[in-house]
This record gives structure tokens, sequence and C-alpha cells, in this order.
């Protein structure tokens, strides 16, 4: 009789637990909650979404097939005191499955599901919100309102307005719920710790150029490079011709300006009415051309030492391109590539 106190305060805090969760039919039988024995047999897929209780999960695996009861998987949830740790995803379990035995999936990182989108690097930002709307299922419509917003993106300041450039390319996961504003705040931040390694704010200067400007030097040289390792080539060129106060003559920027990607740049092409047309103005374009990666955004603020005032990737294919100060060899190197596209 001295052992009553303690059973039933045991059991308030059972009944207490219980309503915290969702679940109120666990206390107040006589019986154990049904259960299954043993792991378990085939398999099922179930979605927790962020913010549902143990309850609601208890009885999403109850509707599945995978526990016998909602009690019997949240009398085991309590009592290990396992009520935080159950995380939103999608996880492969098995069929009338003891209720501590869904527990140890649930709770297992190898039973999770991940579903992931993988962004190319050099992209532009219309591109990429194509290639999230195909990996995620979420709407494209909502993805371009999103990006429309972008003061609801948290850019950094440098940005100026723009996420052009700064949804970073990367392979992400997507969690149940995600929205697309989500997402896109998911690549920004992404972005945020490529420049911190790469310590962007403090080396822009360095090149003479604002965050903003680095980053749109570093998406040329994402468009016109073959290879990382001509990336640090590039970025020279770029600023050589800076230097001079010339024209960068990128045919990447005609063609963000034309919204194509082509390697046949013609005469007429480069005469189109844009900013973006570094043929026709001197200096950078007002912003970036796409969405480069952490080799470009290095070789932008880590410039190799050199003269060259010219590059041309002469064989597209194997990604061979040459360098020049040299206006005659520079013109040698343009009549290779026209035999490659067949132009000449």
């Amino acid at each position: 009789m001295r052992r009553t106190p303690a059973v039933v305060a045991g059991a308030l805090a059972l009944v207490a637990a219980a309503v915290a969760y969702g679940v109120h039919e666990v206390v107040g039988q006589p019986d154990k909650a049904p259960d299954y024995s043993g792991g378990g047999s085939g398999t099922v897929t179930v979605e927790i979404t962020p913010g549902t209780s143990a309850g609601e999960i208890g009885k999403t695996l109850e509707s599945a097939g995978v526990v016998a009861s909602a009690q019997s998987f949240i009398e085991q949830v309590i009592t290990r005191s396992k009520e935080s740790s159950l995380r939103p995803g999608r996880y492969v379990l098995r069929r009338r499955m003891a209720a501590a035995d869904a527990l140890d999936l649930l709770l297992a990182p190898a039973s999770k599901v991940v579903r992931k989108v993988t962004v190319p690097e050099g992209l532009r930002t219309r591109e990429v919100l194509r290639t999230l709307a195909d990996g995620t299922g979420i709407p494209l419509k909502d993805f371009t309102e999103a990006a429309a917003d972008p003061g609801r993106l948290r850019l950094p300041a440098y940005a100026e307005g723009t996420a052009e450039g700064f949804l970073f390319p990367a392979t992400y996961e997507i969690e149940p719920g995600m929205t697309a504003v989500d997402m896109l705040r998911k690549m920004v931040a992404r972005f945020r710790v490529a420049a911190r390694k790469v310590r962007l704010e403090e080396l822009a200067p360095r090149v003479r150029l604002t965050p903003k400007q680095a980053v749109t030097v570093a998406s040329i040289i994402q468009a016109e490079g073959g290879v990382p390792a001509d990336y640090p080539k590039i970025a020279r060129v770029v600023y050589n011709r800076l230097a001079r106060g010339a024209k960068l003559e990128m045919d990447s920027t005609v063609n963000y300006a034309l919204d194509r990607h082509t390697l046949k740049v013609s005469n007429e092409d480069t005469r189109v009415d844009s900013p973006y047309n570094t043929y026709a103005r001197p200096g950078l374009p007002p912003g970036p051309i796409g969405n480069p990666g952490e080799s470009a955004l290095v070789a932008a603020l880590h410039p190799a030492e050199g003269t060259w005032y010219w590059f041309v990737t002469t064989d597209p294919r194997r990604k061979i391109t040459k360098f020049t100060d040299k206006e005659a060899e520079f013109r040698k190197y343009r009549e290779e590539l026209n035999r490659y596209l067949g132009t000449n």
C-alpha cells in the first residue's frame, strides 16, 4: 500500500505528457495499448511534416499499418523521453512493427529518405528557378513570385536587391513543407557561407571592386571559363581590360542580354542595346550574369599574374582555352574557334 502514491504519480505524469502531445486516449484504459511484436516485414514510406506532434505521428503510423495503435507508439515516445527527438522527413519503415522498433527507425538517420535537388554552377536565376521547380515539385510560379520579391530572401546588403549571382549552386536537401521562399533563402544562406569562406567582403577592395562587382566578375568567369584552372587567367584578362578603361567584349554578357546560350555571337549580336552588352559599353555590366560557384569567386579575388588581354576557347568540347597579349595571336585563335564552329 505504501507504493500506491508513486504509481498514481507516474500515471498522472503519463496523462500530462499525453495531453501535451495530443494523445488523450493513451490513458484511462485498464489494458496495455495494442502492439505488434517483432520487427515487421515489407516496407512502407511515411512522411512527418514540420510541427507534427508525437500523437499525430502515432496516428499516421497506425493508419499506414506500421504500428498496431497510436497509443503504443506514444507510450514508447514518453517512456524513452524522445518527444524532442522526432524530426520531419520521409522515412522507410516496415508494416506490423513493434512500436519500440518503429521509434528506433524514426530515430535512425539511415531510415530517412533524403530528397535532393542539384543546382549546377553558372545557371541564370531564371534557369535556377526552373531547376528548383522540377526538383522539388513546388510550382514554378511560386519560385518566380519569391524571386520577384528579393526583400524576402535575406540577401546581403551589397546584393542591392537582386537575387542574380547570390543563389549559390550546390546540392540541397528538400525538407517536407518547404516553400519556394524557404528554398531560395537556403541558397542565399549557402552563398553567405561561401562568401565568408573566400573572404569576399575583405578581399574585393584589394582588386578595386565592391563585393557585388566581384560576384559579377565571378559570374563572367563562370560563363566564359572552360576549366577551373583557367579561371584566374580569365580574371586577369578582365582586370587588365578594366585597368585600361577598355571594353570587356565578353560574349557571355551579350548572350545574357539576348537571353540565350550560344558559341556563335555575330557582329549584329554585339550591337544589342543593353547595359549588359560589354561590346558596346566599357566597364563591368550592372550586375552578375549568372550564379557562380566557389572556384569562380576565388578566381575573381585571386587573379593570376600576367599581361593577357585576350582569351579564346578554341576547342569548347575539350575545353581548351588560349590566352595572349598579342592581337595577331588573338585573331589566329578566333580563326581556330570559327573552324571548330564551322563559321569560316
